[in-house]
């Protein structure tokens, strides 16, 4: 299970950390507001009151544990740099830090980042993504190649189990989740679950994989 760290919890922080979760992951949460880290409780694996420009703080916090760690901080860029910094550093393995502007994601680039965020930017890309491809409701970047998508179950694939369905051999995605329309979470989805129409899955896989994907829906959509 993949273990991610949030530093920085406004509205984009919230949001990577309660999807993260609902995707079955662990997320430690980091904030130095008790009043933005309480609407997470609950929600996330451990949530710690901290200022994250205080290296001691995070290795406190267990930074060091994590698989990725995604620096969510807003406006203050000094900041953002400071903790990305301190992040390098200490070894985190992947670091994704969201950036305000250009000039902002140029120094994060330099200081050695694994991948920059410019959530307006990349947002603009994924309307006019899911305006292409109608099955995608959500995506989340995990490197520059590989994503978990949030996929509507096609009409053309209800009744059928994942093993019939074959998702890794077809469209080279591996399907890490699925959501029923009650909202239950099933993590661990195997060859037998059937999937139903108006399920929820998520999937792991390339921005190829989807394109494959939305060709074979296609295809069996014309059979029909």
């Amino acid at each position: 299970m993949k273990y991610f760290a949030v530093i920085g919890i406004g509205r984009f922080g919230y949001s990577v950390a309660k999807t993260l979760s609902e995707m079955g992951c662990q997320v430690l949460a980091i904030d130095n507001s008790e009043e933005n880290l309480r609407q997470l409780e609950g929600l996330v694996t451990q949530v710690v009151q901290a200022d994250a420009t205080d290296e001691k703080a995070l290795r406190a916090a267990g930074i060091k544990d994590v698989d990725a760690a995604i620096v969510a901080i807003g406006q203050n860029m000094e900041a953002s740099i400071l903790i990305s910094l301190i992040l390098r550093d200490i070894g985190v393995p992947y670091i994704v830090s969201k950036a305000t502007n250009r000039l902002h994601a140029r120094v994060l680039e330099k200081i050695g980042c694994d991948r920059v965020v410019l959530p307006e930017e990349e947002m603009g890309v994924r309307v006019a993504r899911s305006l292409v491809s109608p099955n995608i409701i959500d995506e989340l970047d995990l490197s520059e190649q590989v994503r978990i998508y949030e996929l509507k179950v096609p009409s053309v694939m209800s009744g059928k189990s994942l093993g019939e369905l074959d998702f890794r051999k077809r469209f080279g995605m591996n399907v890490v989740a699925i959501r029923a329309q009650d909202g239950k979470l099933n993590t661990s989805p195997n060859a037998d679950t059937v999937l139903k129409e108006g399920d929820t899955i998520f999937v792991l896989g390339e921005e190829a994989s989807i394109e494959r994907f939305d060709k074979q829906v296609q295809k069996l959509e014309k059979r029909r």
